[in-house]
């Protein structure tokens, strides 16, 4: 129980103190941390504007590309001039979050949710660091809420707020819904990130779509149990998102073998799939430093 004094602070003090405040501002720190040590550089180098802005024109100086003299100017002005440009730097990104009963799972330091969260955080304080949108596509087998395109502090601590929060009405995946929605409301080129353990095998086509038309990474987030089965004698799995339980005997090595087959499949899958696309795919397990595997991808991409 928390106890706060009866003044007419008393909304503010609550609030501060409430464990979703103190998370969310848990999480803003640590992502702008990340952002100012880490990200900031990086991810302006890996995601370009779109394109080359004119800015201004000022007199030639040596070593001007001829080709931006202002011809007009210059014989206006009796004296030579250049285009100046700069990069139209303003882009719009787009997180696809997962929210379907199978990213609850987690049994090293955090669930796949948790891990979501923390990476959409970084990914949207590090688009507001350099003036980019924010939007926010919750899915489960349908969009499950929207959170148009803005920018500014406040909005990120809102998208923050329902990372955290968000209960979906539904517990199963549907990648391609989400994808659909994306393809008919983003109207310009965007940076789109899709985070899923991508339990689904029926969205190839809308993402060669997407993929066509924006910049497309996924993240494939994953627990350890998911790929490999504890030697425990008989277990009950039950699939999060259908219910459905299946005693299996994890002492059996062929039980053992044909759960980790499938998740190679599930793996292999989204692999060849965002490769055939174009599209980049991360893969990150619970309890993993994801700012590694980030920041290594954000130079590479430079």
């Amino acid at each position: 129980m928390f106890s706060f004094r009866k003044n007419k602070n008393h909304s503010l003090q609550e609030e501060k103190t409430s464990p979703l405040s103190s998370r969310v501002r848990e999480l803003e720190i640590k992502s702008k941390r990340l952002t100012n040590n880490l990200f900031s550089g990086e991810y302006h180098s890996a995601f370009k504007g779109r394109g080359m802005a004119f800015k201004e024109v000022r007199e030639y100086e040596a070593g001007d590309d001829i080709r931006f003299i202002d011809w007009n100017t210059s014989a206006r002005m009796n004296h030579t001039f250049s285009k100046l440009f700069e990069e139209e730097r303003e882009l719009s990104v787009y997180l696809l979050v997962d929210t379907s009963a199978s990213n609850f799972f987690g049994t090293h330091k955090q669930s796949k949710k948790d891990l979501i969260a923390e990476i959409c955080a970084a990914i949207a304080f590090s688009a507001a660091s350099n003036n980019d949108k924010v939007s926010v596509i919750f899915f489960s087998d349908k969009v499950e809420k929207y959170i148009p395109e803005k920018k500014g502090r406040d909005h990120i601590l809102r998208v923050v707020r329902e990372l955290l929060t968000f209960k979906p009405a539904s517990a199963q995946t549907d990648i391609s819904k989400a994808l659909r929605f994306l393809n008919t409301t983003a109207k310009h080129k965007s940076i789109v990130f899709i985070l899923s353990d991508f339990v689904d095998d029926k969205y190839e086509q809308q993402i060669g779509i997407a993929a066509k038309k924006h910049d497309v990474i996924g993240i494939q987030v994953f627990d350890k149990m998911d790929k490999d089965l504890p030697r425990v004698g008989l277990m009950e799995v039950r699939d999060p998102e259908t219910n459905q339980i299946v005693l299996l005997d994890t002492n059996d090595k062929f039980s053992r073998l044909s759960y980790a087959k499938q998740f190679e499949t599930i793996t292999s899958y989204g692999k060849d799939l965002f490769k055939k696309c174009g599209a980049d795919l991360l893969q990150i397990e619970t309890g993993e430093d994801f700012v590694k595997i980030l920041q290594q991808f954000f130079l590479k991409r430079k």
